[in-house]
């Protein structure tokens, strides 16, 4: 028998479940669809497209090895699968799910159209550890607070343990695939990604040694240590979990088999996978997450229209704070940026500069590596203050306290900010008050810009701008 594993957002061998079952049943075709603004599928990133190229081609080598062919398309699901059993002598369509509005309409209709012509046609739980559907409130609805929605997802049964990697897959021979080269997902004309090759290994073997590595060397005083930018104390497993080259069933086991993590630091480091997990329940009810705000209220309020110099300079991290510009430009040069960092440049845009959280999410799709169609929205409507369970829309962090706070010694921002190399640890987090000869006209490339706003007055304005959106929405 004859079995297609269409592969998605879990490019990895080890535990995956839609691999296990094609394998069980006998010869196994494997297929990455590029599903590029397909059936309203929000295409990736230029940041995310690098990734994919990389960790399709380590997938490709491990099928190799294992006696099967990666076999590459592009376009549409509905259209190429059909073909291919067609052409093969396919039997058996499996997958493991995806939980996107868009993405579960193109399943769904794949499904019944396979079993009505008499196909098995199944779909596997491989990148969450809770179904989105199986999590209800009391009253049957779903939840809209992270802390009840953690709880009640540790009150379930134990997640199950990760599959192994089978030690051989019996390929199909003769499937004609396109070259991963034409499908130009790798940058040009500049070619940009010299900083993320040198900080990244995509793939599930850098997977792999990632998470080996934070348990060896970070998991211990996570707790603590994970909030301070300036040093090497997080996981960076999160664009290995977006493009599943792991799953968080081995996160989850592993962390518990580690014995040396002390169980405060395990606590907090799964919360932050249980906070993954919310994101994409969020996402399953409520699909628009990227576009529409989670509460309708804030559809009255009146962001600025952007001006192109402050956006500009927020995108370039040339806004005269220097924690803001030093986790924009960790975000140019590395696809990534320190998740404290991200909602300080995030707050400054969206408070300080008005600029609707929708410009910036956008600004993350296209250069984080880590970027998926929950986490992404969720966490700028967060700091918005227009998402669930989310942080009140006054809340407005000070990137000055907060450098000073969590990178006292200035050195995150003297890694990012060389023109700042120099300063001492006092006046790095406010460098305007030892640049008195600088204005706002000085055009020294060198130089470090002054403020773009005043935080006090930024501030204030912001919250006129929220009290003006609560007044319009009460009753006349």
């Amino acid at each position: 028998m004859r079995s297609l594993l269409w592969l998605r957002d879990d490019l990895r061998v080890a535990d995956n479940p839609a691999l296990r079952a094609a394998c069980e049943r006998g010869e196994v075709l494997p297929l990455y669809i590029l599903e590029d603004d397909s059936a309203g599928i929000r295409p990736l990133g230029g940041a995310a497209r690098w990734w994919l190229h990389h960790s399709l081609r380590e997938l490709a080598d491990s099928f190799q090895q294992l006696g099967a062919q990666l076999v590459l398309r592009r376009g549409q699901a509905a259209e190429i699968i059909p073909e291919l059993i067609d052409e093969h002598d396919i039997d058996a369509v499996f997958w493991n799910r995806r939980y996107g509005g868009p993405e579960r309409a193109v399943d769904a209709e794949l499904k019944s159209s396979l079993r009505e012509a008499g196909l098995t046609a199944e779909s596997f739980q491989a990148n969450l550890l809770f179904e989105p559907w199986q999590l209800k409130t009391g009253s049957g609805g779903h939840y809209k607070v992270f802390t009840p929605f953690w709880r009640a997802c540790l009150e379930q049964p134990e997640p199950r343990q990760p599959l192994a990697a089978p030690a051989t897959v019996q390929g199909v021979s003769g499937v004609k695939g396109e070259a991963l080269e034409r499908w130009e997902l790798l940058p040009t004309r500049p070619d940009w990604s010299g900083g993320l090759a040198e900080q990244w290994t995509p793939g599930e073997t850098g997977a792999t040694q990632g998470l080996e590595d934070f348990l060896d060397r970070h998991a211990e005083g996570y707790a603590v240590e994970r909030d301070n930018p300036g040093i090497e104390a997080t996981s960076r497993l999160s664009p290995h979990l977006r493009f599943g080259e792991l799953s968080p069933f081995q996160v989850w086991h592993a962390l518990r088999r580690t014995a040396a993590v002390a169980h405060e630091d395990s606590r907090v480091f799964i919360s932050e996978i249980g906070w993954r997990e919310f994101c994409w329940h969020l996402l399953y009810h409520h699909p628009d997450l990227a576009s529409q705000n989670y509460r309708p209220e804030f559809d009255n309020f009146a962001w600025q229209p952007s001006s192109e110099s402050e956006l500009r300079a927020w995108q370039q991290g040339r806004t005269g704070y220097p924690m803001v510009d030093a986790g924009m430009r960790q975000l140019w040069q590395s696809g990534w940026m320190h998740n404290r960092v991200r909602m300080i440049v995030a707050s400054f845009l969206v408070k300080n500069l008005l600029i609707d959280w929708r410009v910036g999410e956008k600004w993350f799709w296209d250069t984080l590596v880590d970027a998926d169609a929950a986490n992404n929205p969720a966490n700028w409507q967060w700091v918005a203050g227009s998402g669930a369970d989310a942080s009140p829309y006054f809340r407005i962090f000070n990137p000055v306290t907060q450098s000073k706070k969590f990178d006292a010694e200035g050195s995150y921002l003297r890694r990012f900010l060389p023109e700042l190399a120099e300063f001492d640890s006092k006046l790095i987090h406010e460098p305007w008050k030892a640049q008195p000869q600088l204005d706002e006209s000085t055009e020294q490339e060198a130089s470090y810009p002054v403020p773009i706003v005043e935080l006090a007055a930024s501030r204030q304005r912001a919250l006129a701008a929220y009290d003006a959106m609560r007044g319009s929405d009460a009753p006349g």
